[in-house]
């Protein structure tokens, strides 16, 4: 059977170790950072032994994940006495296999297994991770092994080379982070009319559902909705007009959001190429109106950088 091992107790290690355990993996190794994070991984994982440092881990186990920080991995790998024929993966979503060399020339095989998933908390990532996608960069026979272990989580998988990793992570980003960005925006609004930031985001929760929901069942562009997608250029010119007043900060987000959302709603079909220009000059004139505003409120020194904002 296969033994895997840890080099790294955080929140993907703990997902991955749990729950490949919990499919049948043999789990045999774990050393951390902290000895702490390292017991508490292995307390939850049958016959899983902590070690003190990282050589140990490799030397025990067939196959090791190193789930450290991603800046650290390197480091890691260059420590290490690898041993011909075995495999040692990342889980780092922006870097390829590169950063593994030092094992690849010592007769390793080098894997990247990326868990496409958000992960808050340790407790989160063990619920999270099952059902998602893996991103993998290995050769063969690693690249079959990381694909049965995709499969055993419930997930899917993708293929990916070494010069797709840091666009496939920025598409991450924009997906998953820049939501909470987004919801926080929002947040800010709901306070200019008195409501708190909490109570604005349970009240925004359930439209967040109900997109995401019409995105999985509806797909893009059918599940766009608003002003922008039946072509109500006279809501989103009051819409520009209470931020340039209200939240000045937050106009050329919406402005810039709706010149992207445009395409989406001609795929749609609701609006033609006549409303679509009319919209986005609307949306590009808020835009400017605020680069202009903004260079009239910083000092002559940073008149430079405000001027330098692109002008859709």
């Amino acid at each position: 059977m296969l033994k895997l091992g840890f080099i790294g107790a955080g929140t993907v290690g703990n997902a991955l170790a749990i729950r490949l355990s919990e499919k049948g993996y043999s789990v045999v190794a774990v050393s951390s950072r902290t000895r702490a994070s390292a017991e508490k991984l292995a307390q939850a994982v049958k016959g899983c032994q902590v070690y003190n440092t990282s050589q140990e881990v490799a030397d025990a186990a067939d196959l090791v994940f190193i789930t450290t920080p991603d800046a650290a991995i390197p480091i890691v790998v260059s420590e290490i006495r690898w041993h011909k024929g075995q495999s040692v993966v990342h889980c780092s979503g922006a870097d390829s296999t590169e950063i593994l060399s030092e094992a690849s020339k010592q007769g390793a095989h080098t894997g990247a297994f990326h868990p496409l998933q958000t992960f808050a908390g340790v407790k989160q990532a063990i619920q999270n991770i099952a059902g998602s996608t893996f991103a993998i960069e290995a050769e063969e026979p690693l690249k079959t092994t990381l694909k049965e272990l995709a499969e055993a989580l419930n997930g899917n998988w993708i293929e990916l080379k070494a010069n797709d990793k840091v666009i496939y992570h920025a598409a991450a980003v924009t997906a998953c982070n820049y939501l909470v960005t987004l919801v926080k925006l929002a947040d800010d609004l709901w306070q200019t009319f008195g409501v708190p930031r909490d109570q604005a985001t349970r009240a925004l929760l359930p439209l967040l559902k109900g997109t995401l929901n019409n995105i999985e069942h509806l797909g893009i562009p059918q599940c766009l909705t608003g002003p922008i997608a039946r072509g109500d250029t006279n809501t989103v010119r009051k819409h520009i007009e209470a931020l340039r007043k209200e939240a000045p900060d937050a106009l050329s987000t919406y402005c810039e959001l709706g010149i992207q959302t445009i395409p989406i709603a001609l795929a749609k079909g609701k609006i033609d190429e006549n409303k679509a220009d009319e919209l986005r000059a609307l949306l590009k004139t808020g835009f400017r109106r605020r680069v202009r505003e903004l260079s009239e409120s910083v000092p002559d020194t940073n008149r430079g950088y405000v001027d330098a904002l692109p002008v859709l």
